[in-house]
């Protein structure tokens, strides 16, 4: 076959590609907008496929705040700003919480983060349950995440204020909570079992079965080795990745914003002087909690959401949108949103403070996603985060190496990890 017949194939072949996704949208004439796709590969060459999430925020300027884009053969329908996200996940809750079939397709269905239907209610019931029976909420995993945070604080006063690189022992310290939770141990960070376990959780490997399961109705349906697997799968990786990028984040941000982490610093004199930091501290610590706050906007770690999917044919905000399309609610959108927040883009704990200095919330605040598919660790979370930042706040004054360019931009990637960056911890008491 000659290279002219080979290339007037290629052509019949996009031609009748490019009809065929014309005839389809003719059946959707309310589908809402977006940039023309090309054939086969839709706007794959426009979005910026290190971090889409910018492409998208571009895109809304052009075609308003629901909007569609097309990868491959796939459409997907992006909602952009806080209170189009809001109306989605919350107020039409029911329609806006599956996931994507490609996703149930390569996960089996499996667990609670990508798994739809009567197996993820299941298994999210079930998650919330154990968690609280295993302390979720209560002194007792106050007590283990306090313990943690002394032992992390050990590891960090080792170095002798020399520079080091804070992921491998803030991974290790975070699994410890979920490990504790689940196995009532801990490891030692260099414990060659944890290491290799930490590796498995990064590299999305399955990691455990679970044999306490017993003695229930359903056991033989939703209670099976490989559906707690995954299970169990979701709960290392939600507990450990996000909580730890946060935490890294908010080091990185208090070496960047001296200023800040002093402020930070007399709080924890004022309130906590010598004692060990506990959740009950939170509420007289406002400009300290402010700061974890803006820490977790301004890291944006999940910018993109995890993909939703709508379970039936729906009009939303004047559009149509047919059953199983692909939704992607922009977290990003809703952390940086200028209704919500004064300097979005600037790192500023003030976000979070009245004009007397006290906490305030701000509805904009969803670095947990929102409705139905909301973090079901976010109670956990928000206690290992105060817990580990305050005492590490106590216990150091955090510095960079001298002469180097600290920088904010994010590593590449779906989440938004902070680039490799080295400390120095230095003791303050």
């Amino acid at each position: 076959m000659d290279l002219v017949t080979v290339l007037l194939a290629i052509v019949v072949i996009l031609f009748l590609a490019n009809a065929f996704m014309n005839q389809k949208q003719k059946n959707y004439k309310n589908f809402p907008p977006g940039p023309k796709p090309l054939p086969i590969i839709g706007n794959v060459l426009m979005i910026d496929i290190a971090k889409p999430y910018k492409t998208y925020m571009e895109l809304s300027k052009t075609y308003g705040p629901v909007f569609s884009v097309q990868i491959g053969m796939t459409k997907s329908v992006v909602l952009c700003g806080f209170d189009i996200v809001k109306d989605a996940l919350v107020n039409h809750a029911d329609v806006f919480s599956d996931r994507p079939q490609i996703l149930l397709k390569i996960f089996n269905n499996y667990g609670i983060a990508l798994s739809n239907g009567e197996n993820w209610k299941v298994m999210r019931k079930f998650t919330l349950s154990s968690l609280r029976d295993f302390g979720m909420g209560k002194k007792t995993i106050e007590d283990k995440i306090i313990e943690e945070a002394k032992c992390l604080v050990q590891k960090m006063k080792s170095y002798g204020g020399k520079p080091f690189e804070d992921l491998d022992i803030i991974n290790a310290a975070v699994a410890n909570i979920i490990v504790a939770i689940l196995l009532s141990h801990r490891f030692e960070y260099e414990d060659p079992t944890f290491v290799k376990l930490i590796n498995l959780i990064d590299e999305g490997i399955r990691l455990l079965g679970s044999p306490w399961i017993c003695g229930k109705p359903e056991s033989t349906e939703y209670y099976h080795n490989e559906n707690l697997t995954a299970l169990i799968g979701n709960l290392f990786v939600a507990a450990m990745e996000t909580t730890s990028t946060t935490l890294r984040w908010g080091l990185l941000l208090m070496i960047k914003y001296p200023e800040i982490q002093q402020k930070v610093h007399n709080e924890i004199e004022q309130v906590i002087g010598s004692a060990h930091p506990q959740m009950e501290h939170r509420k007289e610590m406002p400009y300290t909690d402010a700061v974890i706050h803006e820490i977790q906007r301004f890291g944006d770690i999940i910018p993109h959401n995890v993909p939703h999917a709508v379970t039936e044919d729906v009009t939303f905000r004047g559009y149509f949108i047919p059953k199983g399309t692909v939704i992607i609610p922009l977290l990003h959108s809703a952390l940086r949103d200028k209704a919500y927040f004064a300097k979005p883009d600037q790192f500023y704990p003030e976000h979070f403070l009245d004009t007397k200095g006290d906490f305030k919330k701000n509805e904009a605040f969803v670095p947990y996603s929102i409705g139905k598919r909301s973090c079901a660790g976010e109670t956990l979370a928000k206690m290992e985060l105060f817990i580990f930042f305050t005492t590490l706040l106590q216990s150091f004054t955090f510095q960079s190496i001298p002469g180097a360019k600290l920088d904010l931009t994010p590593a590449p990637g779906a989440a938004n990890p902070p680039k490799p960056f080295e400390i120095c911890a230095i003791a303050r008491r």
